[in-house]
């Protein structure tokens, strides 16, 4: 085999496995992260390097996440950041105000490593974080999973993972049900241990 044959075999392997990996994010996620980043990025007239700075992430992982080379978002905190700016940009975003909101998002990452939730004392409990972050609005933890879940989710699947989840962990499968939009009853949150 000549070595353009060897090159061109390798290009057809790349892109067979970034065409895999995209489906798998499509999955995961609803549709390939390319959309849903170009979508993020064109609605607020910033860069993908700027993006993944607010996410907490560096720009080479945000890029191959992008580019297919990589299927998943390892850290929920920067999933749930992604969500979260998924949904604001559903709506026009001023100009003027994503400065702003590029830095709030960056600052409830600061908030989550320096508060981070105790998830040892109950599996079945929705963390909670420690404490307001100064200048940015307190969101309700169980709103804040349930948009993380329908990021990365269709109903259909929220519903049969409750389903699943039900016998063994009600408030749980309640959050899943919540964030599918077949809430049966308000998430019950256990109190916060001091």
């Amino acid at each position: 085999m000549s070595s353009r044959d060897e090159r061109t075999l390798r290009g057809d392997r790349l892109a067979a496995q970034v065409a895999e990996n995209r489906a798998r994010q499509a999955e995961i996620y609803g549709e390939p992260l390319v959309e849903r980043v170009h979508r993020i990025v064109r609605s607020l007239g910033t860069t993908q390097a700027r993006l993944a700075e607010a996410l907490g992430m560096s720009p080479a992982m945000l890029s191959q996440l992008v580019g297919g080379r990589r299927v998943k978002i390892g850290d929920p905190a920067v999933l749930s950041r992604l969500a979260m700016l998924h949904e604001r940009c559903a709506r026009p975003v001023p100009t003027s105000e994503v400065p702003a909101l590029l830095a709030q998002v960056r600052a409830t990452v600061a908030a989550w490593q320096e508060h981070p939730p105790n998830l040892g004392t109950s599996p079945a409990r929705v963390p909670r974080r420690a404490g307001p972050v100064p200048g940015v609005p307190a969101r309700d933890p169980v709103t804040v999973a349930a948009e993380a879940l329908r990021g990365i989710a269709g109903p259909a699947r929220l519903v049969a993972a409750a389903a699943q989840l039900g016998p063994g962990f009600p408030e749980l499968a309640e959050l899943l049900r919540q964030a599918a939009g077949t809430r049966r009853e308000t998430v019950r949150r256990r109190p916060h241990p001091a």
